[in-house]
């Protein structure tokens, strides 16, 4: 499967409000997904916004706080009590120096460790790679060169183009 931390992995976790009222509600159901997945919470992180950042989904000093605690309590991985996009999460994962894993993500994962049958963990494989699929793009821009040259008939296809189609 494609779990992408290890049960027993300390973590960040962030949550943002988007309402006026903080409704403790979700927090604590996020913290209790976080627990069914067997990762530690060293450090919960909170916030208000009225949208999301469009680069790090919550503001840039908030971003900065976040890599501080990553940076402060050693984690591995930040979870992220939201949608991310796939340019979020790789800006995050750019700026905290660890991985960063969104609610779906993590909904997931949680998925693939109890799945028991055969038909289940393939189901939950599917789904865990058209989640990692949208998140390839940009991921390797040295692999966006043409192939084909002269006399061979067009330019052809660039390898990032190529890429999703191993795992879709």
């Amino acid at each position: 499967m494609f779990d992408r931390y290890d049960a027993g992995e300390q973590a960040v976790l962030v949550h943002i409000y988007f309402t006026q009222d903080k409704d403790m509600e979700d927090l604590q159901e996020f913290e209790s997904l976080v627990s069914s997945a067997g990762v530690e919470a060293l450090q919960v992180i909170t916030g208000s916004r009225k949208a999301p950042h469009p680069k790090y989904f919550v503001g840039e000093g908030k971003a900065v706080e976040i890599a501080e605690a990553v940076k402060a309590t050693g984690a591995s991985v930040v979870l992220f009590d939201h949608a991310l996009s796939p340019a979020q999460e790789r800006n995050l994962e750019r700026l905290c120096e660890c991985r960063v894993i969104d609610r779906t993500g993590l909904i997931l994962d949680i998925f693939a460790q109890r799945a028991r049958t055969h038909e289940g963990k393939l189901q939950v494989e599917l789904a865990q790679l058209r989640h990692l699929a949208t998140r390839l793009v940009r991921g390797w821009t040295h692999l966006e060169r043409q192939k084909g040259g002269i006399g061979l008939r067009g330019p052809g296809e660039t390898q990032l183009g190529n890429r999703p189609s191993f795992v879709a």
